[in-house]
């Protein structure tokens, strides 16, 4: 049976199935065939059937039989499936002894080292690990942050409704706030944190696992993960040759095919894993059509005993227009076409063309060359080198009349000059048009606000084994180069375009397409860090103490303000480190409690190091600090899990930037509480049916009231303020969720499921230019509570010698009305809050075919 079918047999076998009336017990033990460590919780079902169990604390199972011949299976993530057959007669027990399994992976081990993947009632983290199976049932046409929106104290919604514009918050706090892994190697912006998923569309396509570790983690490097890492581990190359072809559809004129193949582990130790996927569509929301590519590459090779190479190239370009602008909800009641209306675009040569803010297009390549070096028995040296090279933007409109294709970002509607057509489109002919008749050139052209970096790292740990510890140390590099600069794409008609913000271009130069203006400028970003742990792992008892130590230093290059010869800033260092201690205990193997905290200091942001975008430097720029501590219990029965945990996390002199259309403000030495509960529970009560539960609540706000910049698209300052946010809930989050899912298998093959999520105490984002009025401390709008359910099937097959599946899905069956995101308003109510509403009902459908 092929990989894929393990996990499957994962999704329904990760308990014992209750209600059985077997009369003979097979027993053994399940064993890594290389490490010879136990496999906890890997599956064994009776071929056929659904009736199995899963491996306890030290690899071992009881599983009761019928007394007749039969074949089990044993199935565990990442390695080959193994049968062994049996025949009891009249034998009460059977004693299979130690079962070794094989990796079904190049160097999968090797890549767990490396990437810091946590082990529950191990590991003393909260956890949640989400499964390809879950991926391929559960996503359909979703955006793939949505896989998690039943996570305990995750909120990912759609944003904007653009295709990969979609957000996600981990206990309140964002992106830039959340250490985001994909095979070990770190991809949050170097510059301000933040994940662009539109960048990284194709990672459905690609996971083999994600796990969330909410909190302070256990990964060993120097992240900013206060709120939690998302880790996730993409394929690699399998050792069983295959492959699969998917086509699908869905709303909206939504379409969807992709192929994978895989040469498996070839006699001369060779493996190549290929993969590409095609995404388009029109989009939900108006004017929101997209484009999506997706590739991906792996090649190994196993050099002899002790050495591998892994070579790994992702990519996932794409364009999709967006949508620019919230709205008020009495706006979206007003229009014919309600929760799906756009201002943001029009039609350009027959084409729908977004405006400003109203088209992005990216490629953000990655290359990883990893080499394995088992250097003995108990001894791994893993290194990655790794490079990613992106290239792309925003739309935007300038001009000294701009705004006549701007849509007015603080009132959602148009501005007093927006050009639009009879039936509320922007008007880009007539824009064309007044451009041509004018004797200065241009008045309003489209630009692109082009974000490109480059960025190389080396990353290498060493593992050591020392009977029950594990002692990891390693070196984390980096360097960074982001270019910053508009570019005209479109002179609207014009002949050329006048700006006069490059002092090193002659006034009056008349600019051509593809010419720069506005701003142009680098941020250098240099990284280099050391750290180790020390884990304890028994058969009850585990602990960890990790430490690390980083030098950041940023430096800004400007070739528009400053003349050549003075156009680089200095050289600015910070030196952040933090120190991570956690514990678990299994009283018993019901019983486990866990432990962690820790303290870490965090450099500045780029843009809170230098002044005003120039490249004056802020002497006054802090050390962010975080103090943070969870604890956590966790019960087991063979078909029964529950996990409960709290946690506590104080942030001081925190950096807050928050852009908006046309504006960013700059919000230094913020301090925030974050506390909250976490539980989750998974039960098998018949063999058949699967039920998880969550819940989570939270109490996030901010402490003290703080100075602010305010700056436009230009980066010119247009103020300062005083912000008066103190004891005011943090926004942009559901602060209480909670989530049912049910899974059933109505006939061996047949699977069908619902997922049910609440989502409450969710507060409007809040715009820092209305908190101006001394002694006026109000929490921002607290949006309606709201629930969904979606409902997914799938169903298992042949076509001659081939497997198959087709794939159903329906999201917000009820056509819920909702809304998912909220900036706050100046009078703080419904009123005058701009808003998002949610998707409602979707669907997608699709067929896989292994070969």
């Amino acid at each position: 049976m092929r990989k894929s079918s393990f996990l499957f047999l994962m999704a329904f076998l990760l308990f014992v199935s209750a209600g059985l009336n077997g009369q003979v017990t097979v027993t053994g033990k399940v064993i890594d065939k290389e490490t010879r460590e136990a496999l906890i919780g890997a599956a064994i079902v009776v071929q056929g059937t659904s009736q199995g169990t899963v491996t306890n604390l030290n690899g071992s199972f009881k599983l009761s039989v019928k007394p007749e011949q039969q074949t089990l299976l044993f199935a565990y993530l990442g390695y080959v499936d193994l049968t062994k057959s049996i025949n009891p007669g009249n034998e009460e027990t059977v004693d299979l002894g130690v079962i070794e399994m094989e990796s079904s992976t190049v160097g999968l081990n090797e890549v767990l080292v490396l990437t810091s993947f946590a082990r529950d009632k191990e590991t003393p983290v909260a956890l949640s690990t989400i499964e390809p199976a879950t991926i391929d049932e559960k996503l359909g046409s979703l955006e793939f942050p949505q896989i998690l929106k039943s996570t305990p104290s995750v909120y990912a919604t759609r944003g904007s409704g653009g295709f990969g514009d979609s957000r996600i918050y981990l206990r309140g706090f964002d992106t830039n706030n959340i250490g985001v892994l994909i095979n070990g190697v770190p991809v949050n912006d170097m510059e301000n944190g933040r994940v662009y998923w539109s960048n990284w569309s194709g990672l459905s396509d690609v996971t083999k696992t994600m796990q969330v570790q909410r909190g302070l983690g256990a990964s060993k490097l120097a992240l900013s993960s206060v709120g939690g890492t998302i880790n996730i581990l993409t394929n690699s190359t399998d050792v069983a040759k295959g492959g699969s072809v998917y086509t699908g559809v869905g709303n909206d004129g939504y379409r969807k095919q992709t192929f994978s193949a895989s040469t498996g582990l070839m006699e001369n130790d060779w493996a190549v894993s290929l993969m590409g996927a095609h995404t388009y569509g029109d989009g939900y929301i108006n004017g929101t059509n997209f484009d999506s590519w997706t590739y991906f590459m792996n090649v190994s090779k196993i050099i002899n005993d002790q050495h591998r190479i892994s070579f790994t190239a992702f990519g996932a370009p794409q364009w999709h227009n967006q949508r620019g602008t919230a709205s008020l909800i009495q706006a979206y009641r007003d229009d014919a076409d309600g929760i799906r209306r756009n201002l943001s675009y029009g039609i350009r040569d027959g084409e729908i063309y977004g405006g400003g803010y109203g088209y992005n297009e990216y490629h953000k390549p990655q290359l990883s060359l990893n080499h394995y070096w088992n250097i003995n028995s108990s001894t791994i040296l893993s290194t990655a080198l790794y490079a990613s090279i992106s290239q792309g933007g925003g739309r935007r409109v300038d001009g000294e009349n701009g705004d006549w294709l701007n849509i007015d970002y603080d009132t959602g509607s148009p501005t007093s000059m927006t050009l639009q057509t009879p039936d509320g489109l922007l008007d880009f002919e007539e824009a064309a048009r007044r451009n041509a008749e004018s004797e200065t050139g241009s008045k309003a052209v489209v630009g692109m606000s082009v974000n490109q970096h480059q960025w190389y790292g080396l990353l290498s740990t060493l593992n050591k084994e020392l009977g029950n510890i594990n002692l990891t140390g390693g070196f984390d590099g980096r360097y960074y180069i982001g270019e910053h600069y508009k570019e005209i794409t479109d002179l609207l008609g014009g002949k050329y375009f006048l700006d006069n913000l490059n002092q090193n271009r002659p006034e009056g130069t008349p600019l051509k397409e593809g010419d720069k203006y506005s701003y142009h400028n680098d941020g250098v970003v240099a990284w280099g860090g050391l750290f180790g742990q020390a884990e304890y792992i028994g058969t009850n008892y585990s602990a960890f103490l990790t430490a690390a130590i980083s030098q950041k230093s940023y430096q800004r290059i400007d070739y528009f303000q400053y003349a050549p010869g003075n156009q680089k800033s200095d050289w600015v260092h910070f030196n952040p480190w933090s120190v991570k201690v956690g514990a678990n205990y299994n009283v018993t193997e019901e019983h486990n409690f866990f432990v962690n905290g820790g303290y870490f200091t965090r450099a500045p942001y780029f843009s809170t190091i230098y002044l005003n975008y120039t490249n004056e430097v802020n002497d006054g720029a802090k050390y962010e600090q975080v103090l943070s501590f969870d604890a956590g219990y966790g019960f087991s029965l063979p078909n029964f899990r529950a996990r409960i945990n709290g946690y506590w996390t104080n942030w001081k002199d925190k950096g807050l930037v928050r852009s908006f259309a046309g504006e960013t403000a700059n919000i230094p030495g913020i301090n925030a509480m974050h506390t909250g509960i976490e539980s989750e529970i998974f039960w098998k009560p018949v063999p058949e049916l699967y039920i998880k539960g969550m819940f989570s609540w939270g109490d996030w706000i901010w402490e003290d009231d703080v100075n602010f910049s305010l700056f436009d698209d230009n980066n010119q300052l247009l103020g300062e303020y005083y912000a008066y946010i103190g004891d005011v809930h943090v926004g942009n989050s559901a602060q209480m969720t909670s989530s049912l899912r049910v899974d059933y298998e109505a006939f061996p093959g047949l699977k069908v499921g619902t997922d049910v999520n609440y989502y409450g105490k969710n507060f409007a984002e809040f715009d820092p230019t209305n908190r101006t009025t001394e002694g006026v401390k109000e929490d921002s709008w607290q949006l309606p509570d709201f629930v969904t359910m979606d409902m997914n099937m799938k169903y298992d097959f042949h076509i001659g010698s081939l497997e198959a599946t087709v794939y159903g899905n329906v999201n917000n069956l009820l056509n819920t009305e909702y809304i998912a995101d909220a900036r706050d308003g100046y009078d703080h109510n419904a009123g005058t809050a701009l808003v998002y509403y949610g998707f409602g009902t979707t669907w997608s459908t699709g067929l896989r075919i292994k070969f």
